[in-house]
């Protein structure tokens, strides 16, 4: 979803982390090489209560090799500016730090719309849709450079491509909320709900279409130019310009709806085109050996139960609470993002059963009971839930490959910074 080489990030992948192992000093343990979450205590009490992957999985992790292929229309113009702008990085900062800047950035500037317009139906303050445009640009230039940061500064690793997909995943919820706030879609409810759950799919099927084929595939449209659209949304709504286009008598709220409607259309044929005769495992089977149509599970098991959730609410949740409702669902899909992922990355079974689950399973058992408890109380539940379950999910993996690799998350020893001989 964006430039060639660089993994899809939230709102695309972007930068590439080649997959080779950076190995620590003699004897060092994963207890000495602190993953840099924090305190002992905070990471027992975040961390799941066993490791997340095998030692197969591990291993077959040290094996894989990043494969990228396509490439992006403002690809090409965009690469000066990003070159540009990893040059100016310090050489000590580490690129999941970049990683994690860009995404914070995003996730902040998103939630400042959300504070002002909780029903995707307000009026925000002007400042705030131009605060997002910046925050996006910001999250798109870091999403950008990372792979080149990593590449310059000689670690590049395995934890990188997936720290990145994974910030990628849950930037992706804040992009199509932030997008949907933006021109007050939220007084259509209907397609609302399909922009923001479009984009969801679109980005799992293109981790799914990786999944069975071992390559991350990029359009002549993708993430970059999707990215540049969105701020240049956000700008008009700063101006005061999201009326409509007079002279197609369109409301520019239905603008962004028919451009995702068209590009789920365009996306999904190109990833099911791959998931259906892609496949490079026995008899056309995924990366991992399983059955091509078996990530189907997971994104359409969170689908279905959104979509059956808003239809029969007798409360009307969705429509009053959908930054709430898009968040809770969104997190789960990140959650299961994540697992394909690392799924591919490790050439492994996704199992369906799955904690994320819990919260939109609360839900769905709450209106069957005929919504003993008010709907709202268990949709925060449910979000809180979503939240807790992804960020323990993330810190697990990544802690458990970092000790693996005997690297750092957010920290580059300094024998690995690759000399500056060259470097303008």
């Amino acid at each position: 979803m964006s430039g060639p080489g660089q993994p899809l990030q939230g709102g695309g992948l972007r930068s590439r982390r080649a997959p080779s192992r950076e190995a620590g000093p003699p004897g060092a343990t994963g207890a000495a090489m602190e993953s840099c979450w924090g305190p002992g205590l905070l990471r027992r009490l975040i961390e799941l209560p066993s490791p997340p992957l095998s030692r197969h999985q591990l291993k077959r992790l040290e094996e894989h090799r990043y494969s990228s292929a396509g490439r992006s229309l403002l690809e090409p113009l965009m690469q000066r500016y990003w070159e540009w702008l990893v040059a100016c990085v310090p050489s000590w900062i580490a690129p999941n730090l970049i990683t994690i800047i860009g995404l914070a950035t995003n996730v902040f500037t998103t939630l400042v719309l959300v504070y002002y317009c909780p029903t995707a139906t307000e009026q925000a303050p002007l400042w705030a849709y131009l605060l997002c445009a910046i925050g996006l640009f910001i999250y798109q230039s870091l999403d950008a450079i990372d792979g080149k940061q990593a590449r310059r500064t000689n670690s590049s690793s395995p934890l990188g491509e997936l720290f990145d997909h994974g910030c990628d995943s849950l930037s992706t919820v804040f992009v199509v909320l932030g997008t949907s706030i933006a021109v007050q879609l939220g007084t259509n409810p209907d397609w609302m709900f399909f922009c923001c759950f479009a984009g969801m799919f679109m980005f799992y099927c293109a981790h799914w279409q990786t999944y069975v084929s071992g390559t991350l595939r990029f359009g002549i449209i993708d993430v970059t130019e999707v990215q540049i659209f969105i701020i240049s949304v956000y700008l008009l709504a700063a101006a005061g310009g999201t009326a409509g286009i007079p002279l197609l008598n369109v409301q520019m709220k239905m603008v962004p709806a028919f451009c995702t409607f068209l590009g789920a259309i365009f996306s999904c044929t190109n990833y099911f085109r791959v998931i259906f005769s892609g496949g490079v495992g026995k008899n056309g089977s995924t990366i991992a050996g399983t059955s091509v149509l078996s990530p189907v599970l997971h994104i359409g098991t969170v689908i279905i139960l959104a979509m059956m959730i808003y239809k029969k609410s007798a409360a009307q949740l969705f429509q009053k609470h959908p930054c709430l409702y898009i968040l809770a669902f969104g997190f789960v899909s990140a959650k299961i993002t994540n697992k394909l992922v690392v799924a591919h990355m490790t050439k492994s079974e996704m199992h369906l059963h799955d904690f994320s689950f819990l919260g939109p399973g609360l839900l769905f058992l709450d209106q069957y009971f005929n919504s003993f408890i008010d709907e709202y109380l268990v949709l925060w539940a449910a979000l809180v839930l979503s939240l807790f379950d992804l960020l323990r999910y993330c810190v697990s993996v990544c802690n458990q490959i970092a000790c693996h690799l005997r690297i750092n998350v957010f920290k580059i020893k300094l024998c690995s910074i690759a000399p500056p001989a060259g470097h303008h």
